[in-house]
């Protein structure tokens, strides 16, 4: 922090004294800028650069350091080094976001939220990327532009259109899970600190033995989930729309940590072949009553950044990014992440992003990658190929990644095979039905009435009482009504 009565001298980033803050060097009073004010020329030539390109999803967000703390030994199920031994803290950074919005979008909007979690574990970096629900929209990576542009702006008018979404959700019905949780009350979550946050997708652990286990992560927040109200997330819009922002800052500021309980739900590797629903379906669940949520760990966030930017807005993560002991699923989602997530670092911030400080790793990084814009770690005279006679790093087999295999196949684009109780609309009804309360039901119709009321068409109304009426007969009823039609039948005629 810099004392105010005695500051330091301006520089420029080359750390050459500036001779004037407020004055241009000028032929005169009255004459042209002078070219050679080469500190006025840098300063307007670093404004014009000092933005990255925002995020195409995800723009919108906030973040905290913290810790995770191993509560109970996993050790039956993963030989992961971070997660070896009861009280084991491992440094971390997370970011949450709003998915669709643009960086200067509202906090408080109806959204999913990212959930980014980094560990700075001793044997690299451990990036678990997930969002405040357990599902998400779409089973396969193709169709993920796709939804993303149904979210967006359309092309002639760079407006957000109610219609556009509704036409690509009711024409791809495996949305309804996901869709259901958005719009209950679970879409505008009060806080940060109050929502939950899950891995969604299906990873896999293997211990020392080499015994493989299907996993998920459910991070419970221990301050209590508590949402919104559609009317009070509006309010808040307009009442301060970087809400969640402030509030999870000034909760740490006030030494009021935020804390999520790690929960994980563990299937035998063996099991998932012939479960009753295909387990690696990012628009499904697990029922808990199969696998029932086991409590491993705690999460705290205890510090605030000290640059946004430089910590926030330059974070970034990717499920590439693997330990020992963890590995990836047959998740068709997660296959097409693996790739997109590093690989728009890349662009948005630059082929060496991994060595800025809030991504680069604790531990010792031997690689043979080299140069490139903005490269500064360098490991001096090192061989910078492989194979190599002069004490290069080597790969080490024991390390692997833990994986899967399938019988061979004929190469084909393939949907998932179908299990005894794969469909779209099944686990939203018990959702519905099962979960939600009256309050919750009624805010869950009104919530989709509204938003269906908004530039909706006719056609597309149509349909969206048919996809409700799918996921149950008593809400499609409600919806149907609330959008100025009898029942689902006088609709879809």
């Amino acid at each position: 922090m810099s004392d105010a009565k005695n500051p330091p001298t301006t520089t420029t980033n080359g750390g050459i004294p500036a001779t004037s803050d407020d004055n241009s060097l000028t032929v005169g009073p009255n004459g042209p800028t002078l070219l050679q004010d080469t500190y006025v020329v840098q300063k307007m030539q670093h404004f014009n650069r000092e933005r990255v390109p925002e995020r195409v999803v995800h723009a919108k967000g906030t973040g905290a350091h913290g810790f995770f703390e191993v509560t109970e030994d996993v050790t039956q199920w993963t030989s992961a080094s971070f997660l070896s031994e009861v009280g084991k803290k491992t440094p971390m950074f997370a970011r949450f976001s709003t998915v669709a919005g643009e960086l200067g979008s509202a906090d408080t909007v109806r959204d999913p939220r990212g959930f980014a979690l980094k560990f700075y574990t001793e044997e690299g970096n451990y990036d678990l990327v997930g969002n405040n629900t357990p599902v998400f929209f779409i089973r396969d990576a193709s169709k993920f532009l796709d939804f993303i542009h149904s979210q967006k702006r359309m092309p002639d008018t760079g407006i957000r259109s109610n219609d556009m979404q509704w036409d690509f959700w009711t024409l791809k019905p495996e949305s309804a899970h996901q869709v259901t949780t958005l719009f209950s009350d679970r879409g505008t979550p009060r806080t940060l600190r109050n929502m939950n946050g899950y891995s969604s997708h299906t990873y896999s652990w293997m211990n020392a033995k080499g015994e493989r286990f299907w996993v998920k992560y459910h991070f419970k927040t221990v301050q209590g989930v508590e949402n919104f109200t559609d009317a009070e997330a509006a309010a808040m819009v307009v009442a301060d729309p970087d809400f969640h922002r402030r509030d999870l800052w000034d909760a740490i500021a006030r030494g009021d940590a935020a804390e999520w309980r790690l929960e994980m739900q563990i299937m035998p590797f063996e099991e998932a072949a012939d479960y009753r629903f295909n387990p690696f379906d990012l628009t499904k669940v697990w029922p808990h009553a199969d696998y029932p949520p086991i409590t491993i760990g705690r999460m705290v966030l205890n510090a605030n950044p000290e640059n946004h930017f430089a910590e926030v807005e330059q974070a970034a993560f990717s499920p590439g990014n693997l330990v020992p002991g963890i590995g990836l699923s047959p998740d068709k989602m997660l296959m097409g992440r693996v790739f997109s997530y590093h690989d728009t670092h890349l662009h948005r911030i630059g082929a060496n992003y991994e060595q800025l400080p809030i991504n680069s790793a604790k531990s010792p990084v031997h690689t043979y990658t080299k140069d490139g814009p903005m490269a500064f770690r360098h490991a001096g005279a090192t061989p910078v190929y492989a194979p190599n006679s002069y004490g290069g790093p080597q790969a080490d087999a024991s390390k692997e990644i833990p994986m899967w295999w399938v019988e061979a196949a004929e190469i084909g684009r393939y949907a998932y095979e179908l299990h005894a109780e794969d469909d779209d609309f099944g686990q939203a009804g018990a959702l519905v039905r099962n979960v939600m309360t009256p309050t919750d039901r009624e805010h869950l119709a009104s919530n989709i009435v509204a938003h269906a009321s908004a530039g909706v068409s006719p056609e597309i109304q149509a349909r969206v009482i048919t996809y409700w009426t799918n996921v149950d007969a008593e809400l499609g009823s409600r919806v149907a009504s609330g959008l100025g039609y009898g029942n689902p039948a006088s609709k879809a005629a």
